[in-house]
């Protein structure tokens, strides 16, 4: 085991499967040379040379439709797109061809691709490089998002996604690539390296999609949340000394909706915290989900905490960006029901 935080735990992850799987490639816009603009590839095609991993152009809907004639082929392209908000010109190959191959060949081929993305906010990145589009692809069928929270799971997880015949949308919380949030705080960070989610096997591991994992168990209050939010929503059940259960979902489709279940007909109540903007966010389908599942055993409305409905702005980041306090309150305001 090895103290990495979360660059180093995907960059090891791409590292294992180049030289495990001798179909697996690495590519996107400055990854190969440079590295990636987050380092997340830094020494790679050093070792294992530019016709494994290599640049490409900017041009997305172009990276994605070379990645699916890769899988469809047999290969399993792992490619970069170096923002979540530069997605969007692919949306069209991965919804209409990436996430279609499968069902629509009856199963004679697949896109077993990985498209790996820093999203979300925390940067002071301004509105074009602070989106979280998570909730776009969960509504795709034949696509899966998963969203790690920590560097041990950053790496167990990306690696079954690229072992997965399936395409998967890997988007990584850049604002702790280096670090999670800090006890009451909303900016303060934390290295990796004093964190027990920052050991991390060297070799081979892999933790299957669709299993959410219980970071914090308790008895008041269910508390759900993914990526940086993970972190936020641990300082806020601390901040609000409330006896709170936080799940960090890890997969957002598939999703783990018997943790979920259980974990709400337990505490009788239910918190969702998410980045992105409240209309349309996934809190909106967890939220209908925990209504189906638990109605009878809710005591208090079920509460979103989230972005709000406007542009990610550069300004005024920390009041858009949901941290502790806003989830203390909401989780107060859930007891007090």
């Amino acid at each position: 085991m090895v103290a990495m935080n979360m660059i180093q735990a995907l960059r090891s992850a791409m590292d294992v499967m180049l030289e495990r799987d001798p179909d697996v490639l690495v590519f996107g816009e400055d990854v190969g040379f440079f590295g990636g603009v987050f380092r997340c590839t830094e020494g790679l095609q050093q070792k294992y040379g530019k016709r494994r991993v290599f640049d490409s152009p900017i041009a997305e809907a172009g990276i994605i439709a070379t990645a699916v004639g890769m899988g469809a082929y047999g290969l399993r392209p792992v490619v970069e797109i170096q923002f979540a908000d530069y997605i969007y010109p692919a949306t069209d190959q991965l919804i209409s061809e990436a996430a279609r191959l499968r069902y629509r060949s009856g199963g004679e081929f697949t896109a077993p691709l990985t498209v790996r993305s820093p999203y979300g906010g925390g940067i002071f990145g301004g509105q074009t490089h602070s989106q979280s589009p998570e909730a776009i692809f969960t509504h795709v069928a034949g696509l899966k998002t998963v969203i790690p929270s920590t560097p041990y799971d950053a790496k167990g997880l990306l690696i079954a996604a690229i072992e997965d015949d399936d395409p998967v949308i890997f988007f990584e919380p850049k604002r702790i690539y280096n670090g999670p949030f800090d006890g009451h705080h909303d900016r303060p960070v934390t290295p990796w390296a004093k964190h027990p989610a920052s050991e991390v096997p060297e070799g081979y591991y892999r933790i299957d999609l669709g299993k959410a994992a219980i970071v914090r168990p308790g008895d008041a209050v269910t508390l759900l949340a993914y990526g940086t939010m993970v972190h936020v929503a641990l300082a806020a059940a601390e901040e609000a000394g409330v006896d709170a259960e936080v799940i960090d979902l890890r997969t957002l489709n598939p999703l783990d909706i018997e943790t979920i279940v259980a974990s709400v007909r337990k505490t009788g109540r239910c918190v969702i915290v998410h980045e992105a903007t409240r209309t349309g966010g996934f809190g909106g389908e967890l939220s209908a989900l925990v209504q189906e599942h638990c109605f009878h055993h809710l005591e208090a409305p079920i509460a979103r905490v989230t972005g709000w409905d406007t542009p990610y702005p550069h300004a005024f980041e920390w009041e858009y960006f949901p941290g502790p306090k806003r989830v203390a309150e909401a989780l107060r305001q859930a007891m007090e029901a």
